[in-house]
This record gives C-alpha cells, sequence and structure tokens, in this order.
C-alpha cells in the first residue's frame, strides 16, 4: 500500500487498459532509448566535432558537461509537469523539444552554439525520461504485463549506453559527427506519431494542484550542484575549492529541501515516496548500479580502442553480447525470477555478478584476446544489469499513487544521473591517480618503449575496475539489508 495516500491532492485517473498498449511500450521505449543512448553516442563523435569547431581539449568536456548539468537538475522539475499538466502533452513536449535541440546541435557552427544545444537537449531529456517511464507505470497496471514491460524498459535503460557506442562508431565512421545529433531528429518523429496515437490521454478528478516553486528551485539548485561539482572533481581534482564549495552547497540545498517538503502544502516530492523502505533501496541500488556500470563503458572502450587498436566500429559490436545477455537477463528477471524471489534476492544477487565482472577485467593484459578475455566479463556484466536495472525499477515505482507517478519516475532518472556523475568523476580520478603509478612503472621497466608505456595504460584501467568492483559489492550489501522480502510489505502480484 502506498505511503502517498494520505497527501491531500486530485488524483489523475489512468485510461483502462487497450489493446494499444503495447503500441506505447514500442513509443516509450523509443523515446528512453534516445535519451540514453545520446551521452555515448556523442562521446564517440567529440574528437570529430573538435576537430571540426576547433574547440580545446579544455573546452570538450563541456559538451557533454551542458547536458549532464541541465538534465541532471531538472529530472525532480520535469517528473511534476508531467504530473500537473498531462503526461501525453509532456511527453510530446518533450520529444519535439529534444528534437529540436538536437537539429541545433547537428547544425551548430561555433562550440558556443553546440553547448548551448547539448545544454537545450539536457532540458528537454529532463522533461521526457521521468515522464516515459510515468506512462509505462499508470498504462501497465497487471502484474504479468506490468512485469513484461519493465523488462524491456529496464533492458533498454540498461543497453543505451552500448547502443550508443555502436550507432556513434557506425555514423562517425560513415557519414558526419553531425549525424550522431540528428538521429535524434528521426528517432523522436515516429516517436511523436506514435504517442499521439497510442499514448492514452488520462483524466484529472479535482482541481490541478500549484507546482512547488521554492522546492523546485531548492531541489534544482542541489541537483546542479552535484552533477557541476563531481564534474570538476574529474578535471580539477578533488583540493579544488570550486569542487568541494559546489558539493557543500548541493549538500545545504539538499538538507533544506527535505525541511521544506516536510511542511509544503503541494510538496513537490512528498517524503513518504522515498522513505517507503523498497523505494528507497531501488533508489540506491539503481545509484550504485550506474557508477559502478561507468568503468565499463569508459575504461574498457579506453582498452579495446588504444590498447588492442579496434575501430569505434569494432568497438560497438564488441559490446553487443553484453546487451543480447542484458535483455534476455531482464526478461527472466522481470517475469520468472522477481515475482518469485523478490529484489531482495536478484538485486544483490545482480550487484554481486557485477563485482565478478569487474574483477574479471582487472586481468586484460596487451596479449588478451576478445572471445577468451574479453567476452566473458562483458557477458557477465550484461547478467547482471539486467538483473539489477527491471527489478529496481519497477520496484522504485510501485504502489505510488498516480498523481505522483511522474516525480517518482524522475527520481529513478536522478539516481542514475547521479551515479553516473559520480562514476565519473570517481572512476576517472583514481584512474590518474594510478596513472601516475603508471608512470613510475614505465620508469621501473627502462627503455621506456612502446609496449610498457601501453602496458602501463592497462594497469591503470584495472584500478578503476577494482573500485567498481567494490561499487557493486557495497550495492549488494545495501541492497540485502534494506529490500523487504516478499510477504513483508512488499508484494509484486498485483
Amino acid at each position: 500500500m502506498s505511503q502517498t495516500s494520505s497527501v491531500a491532492s486530485p488524483e489523475i485517473v489512468a485510461a483502462p487498459p487497450t489493446s494499444r498498449r503495447w503500441w506505447t511500450l514500442c513509443v516509450v521505449g523509443l523515446a528512453q532509448l534516445m535519451v540514453v543512448l545520446d551521452s555515448t553516442v556523442v562521446n564517440i563523435a567529440l574528437p570529430s566535432a573538435q576537430a571540426d569547431l576547433g574547440f580545446s581539449n579544455g573546452d570538450r568536456q563541456w559538451i557533454v558537461t551542458a547536458y549532464s548539468l541541465a538534465f541532471g537538475s531538472l529530472l525532480l522539475l520535469g517528473g511534476r509537469l508531467s504530473d500537473l499538466i498531462g503526461r501525453k502533452r509532456t511527453f510530446i513536449i518533450g520529444l519535439i523539444g529534444f528534437a529540436a535541440a538536437s537539429a541545433l546541435g547537428g547544425a551548430a557552427d561555433s562550440f558556443g552554439m553546440l553547448v548551448g544545444a547539448r545544454a537545450l537537449q539536457g532540458a528537454f531529456g529532463a522533461l521526457l525520461a521521468p515522464t516515459a517511464l510515468a506512462v509505462l507505470t499508470t498504462t501497465f497496471t497487471i502484474r504479468k504485463e506490468r512485469a513484461r514491460a519493465f523488462g524491456v524498459f529496464g533492458a533498454i535503460a540498461g543497453a543505451g549506453g552500448a547502443v550508443g557506442l555502436l550507432l556513434g562508431g557506425y555514423l562517425t565512421e560513415n557519414f558526419d559527427w553531425r549525424w550522431n545529433l540528428y538521429i535524434n531528429v528521426v528517432i523522436a518523429v515516429i516517436a511523436i506519431v506514435g504517442a499521439a496515437i497510442f499514448v492514452s490521454h488520462a483524466t484529472r478528478t479535482g482541481p490541478r494542484p500549484k507546482l512547488d516553486i521554492p522546492g523546485t528551485l531548492l531541489v534544482s539548485g542541489a541537483l546542479f550542484g552535484l552533477v557541476y561539482g563531481f564534474s570538476n572533481a574529474e578535471t580539477d581534482g578533488w583540493d579544488s575549492i570550486l569542487t568541494w564549495g559546489t558539493l557543500s552547497a548541493a549538500g545545504v540545498l539538499l538538507v533544506a529541501f527535505v525541511l521544506w517538503q516536510r511542511k509544503a502544502a503541494h510538496p513537490l516530492l512528498p517524503l513518504a515516496i522515498v522513505l517507503d523502505r523498497n523505494r528507497a533501496a531501488a533508489y540506491i541500488s539503481i545509484l550504485i548500479a550506474g557508477a559502478g556500470m561507468f568503468g565499463i563503458f569508459l575504461f574498457v572502450t579506453y582498452y579495446l580502442q588504444t590498447s588492442l587498436q579496434y575501430s569505434p566500429m569494432q568497438t560497438g559490436l564488441s559490446f553487443l553480447p553484453m546487451i543480447a545477455m542484458l535483455v534476455l537477463a531482464a526478461q527472466l528477471s522481470t517475469n520468472i525470477f522477481v515475482p518469485r524471489f523478490g529484489p531482495k534476492v536478484l538485486v544483490p544477487l545482480g550487484m554481486s555478478l557485477g563485482a565478478i565482472g569487474m574483477i574479471y577485467l582487472t586481468h586484460l593484459d596487451l596479449n588478451s584476446v576478445y572471445v577468451l578475455d574479453v567476452l566473458p566479463p562483458l557477458m557477465i556484466l550484461g547478467l547482471a544489469m539486467g538483473t539489477i536495472m527491471p527489478a529496481s525499477m519497477q520496484t522504485a515505482t510501485l504502489g505510488v499513487d498516480g498523481q505522483f507517478a511522474g516525480v517518482a519516475s524522475a527520481m529513478v532518472n536522478t539516481s542514475q544521473q547521479v551515479g553516473g556523475s559520480i562514476g565519473t568523476a570517481l572512476l576517472n580520478t583514481l584512474a590518474a591517480t594510478a596513472a601516475t603509478a603508471a608512470t613510475n612503472y614505465v620508469a621501473a621497466h627502462l627503455p621506456a618503449t612502446a609496449a610498457v608505456a601501453a602496458q602501463a595504460a592497462v594497469q591503470s584501467y584495472a584500478v578503476a575496475y577494482w573500485w567498481g568492483a567494490s561499487f557493486f559489492i557495497v550495492g549488494a550489501i545495501v541492497a540485502a539489508l534494506l529490500f523487504r522480502r516478499i510477504g513483508h510489505g512488499i508484494s509484486l502480484r498485483h
């Protein structure tokens, strides 16, 4: 039973189930894929964009940071707007805005124009991502159908980054870096047409609640500070005043936000949503998994391209088995294992598999063979994410009253975004520290041939994998302790 029922608020009544709901899943999945793959597909295009527009290495990070800052800081606002103005309307607005921003970025003739377009993408992505999950939550209410739908959605959320590597490599090699942005226009047009036809319109009973402006400003500022602080740690280090200043300010704003939500007449995020033990465990699991998974896409990509000399296209293809395993695991876990064993068993199991996969990656060297040394850990990690993400996502939105489905869904995306930011900062910092050790390694193995230098780089990647494994181990412990057993306040059979 939802703990948000005590909040006095009008209710959004979803349309009754129709045969169109599976087409709705296709449309929502397409939108989610567009948002998730955008981060990695643009990363592949960055070197070509830099050569074309002539910006510096120091400026290059802002192509990624501008998106993540806008996306991360506006997610809760986007989720709440979908609750207030209607999910179908918000969904279509998000698609149109994201497509327009992508077209602007593809046509950019200067660094400033590209950064501005990426920030707009992030803003409309913050509107689109939680709305997509909220549409899914309110469309599929029958247990078996809900499990199947969340299996598909969770697989897309987990595999989108790898799909982005494959698509980005293909577009960059065969067309132009600008098509990494233009492709969103093509996807969005298809999704807009599908949304207009297949996404049902929910009716509202009672007066429309007001938007919590103070709460919005507080939490948006806090999330901006978190994402910016971790991004700054990646570039300027943890001893930077700006890093600790923004992170400290974010902490103060988060405390102020919580205090305000306790007394707000129309809270942006009713605290009962996040104080529910299972939902809290789900959000934390998504955050930790997001932090741990960053090491896979970043450092395995570095390893394949710089150590084994793979092309961008070959690198993308190398991740396909992981995607296949992730999709298979997502379907099996949501349709068979989660209803039977619950997230208390499945999520710690997935976290443990993630740790094993990361530890396996630490053994890579310059003589490693893809089939024997790279493929097995990638498949293990695909199995891990296919076990963690759908179960956590389904639990995170289970039992939430309809009028708060948008903001509860936004918490899922916020957890994943903040987790990715933490992973980016921590693992890059640790890898940079390991690079110093790698320099010592080279000095100790003179003469400093190219092979010795390349082996030193592999040593630094291994440090990131070990820390990624530690993230998953912590996640396994937290999930095992926090999630309730089925029959103890949780039921996935309704």
